[in-house]
């Protein structure tokens, strides 16, 4: 497996402070670099494009789960043998990309969680409550105990790719992946990385984004 089997897929929204180092980056590493543009109002297209990356592009705000699966599917389509989803805002280390990989191969697991939990001083105070509860509620569904089930920091093995229905369209995607995971029996594993917090804006809307998710609880208690 080489650098250039790995793609890293980025939905990006008004990211244009952060996402031209990040794709710089990266492609200098060698991997493959596809963001896919929500409908962004700045210049996140333009700094993307300049450093190498691949584009997918929305006229209008589609949401994070719809950005992550068509990165997948593209990934897919071009024979990746993993990829790797990141947020384009900075706040995942692109070190910790090294920790993903050789987890990977060192255990086969077709998805591998990123853990920001096992440090969780580190995260302001409400997410970390409301990461905490939606794991604690994730992992008694799965009756196996995930971390950080929140995190958008993963890698997604081919034959997990492959093997996933994943529907969701909003900040679902990360708990839907999970209990996909499960459904189809594929392995999964964990490492712990660091987050880098600053002055940037959460985009969950706390209220919408909590009714979608107890909807989406709902929905996938009944498919138990």
């Amino acid at each position: 497996m080489t650098q250039s089997d790995i793609f890293i897929v980025i939905p990006a929204y008004n990211e244009k402070k952060t996402v031209g180092h990040i794709v710089d980056q990266l492609c200098q590493r060698g991997f493959r670099v596809i963001v896919v543009d929500d409908g962004s109002r700045d210049n996140t297209i333009v700094e993307a494009n300049k450093f190498g990356a691949e584009l997918i592009v929305h006229p209008k705000n589609a949401g994070k789960g719809r950005c992550v699966r068509e990165g997948l599917e593209y990934a897919l389509e071009n024979n990746c043998e993993a990829a790797i989803t990141m947020d384009g805002d900075g706040q995942h280390n692109l070190n910790d990309i090294d920790k993903f990989i050789e987890e990977y191969k060192k255990s086969g697991a077709d998805l591998v969680l990123g853990n920001r939990l096992h440090d969780p001083q580190k995260m302001p105070f409400i997410r970390r409550c409301t990461n905490i509860c939606m794991s604690f509620i994730i992992s008694l569904l799965v009756t196996e105990n995930v971390n950080d089930t929140q995190c958008g920091y993963r890698l997604i093995s081919r034959k997990g790719i492959e093997k996933m229905k994943l529907n969701t369209v909003k900040y679902e995607i990360e708990s839907e992946m999970i209990m996909e995971a499960k459904r189809r029996g594929l392995k999964m594993s964990s490492v712990n990385i660091d987050s880098i917090y600053g002055s940037e804006a959460s985009q969950i809307n706390p209220f919408l984004d909590t009714l979608r998710f107890i909807k989406f609880i709902i929905n996938e208690y009944a498919r138990k």
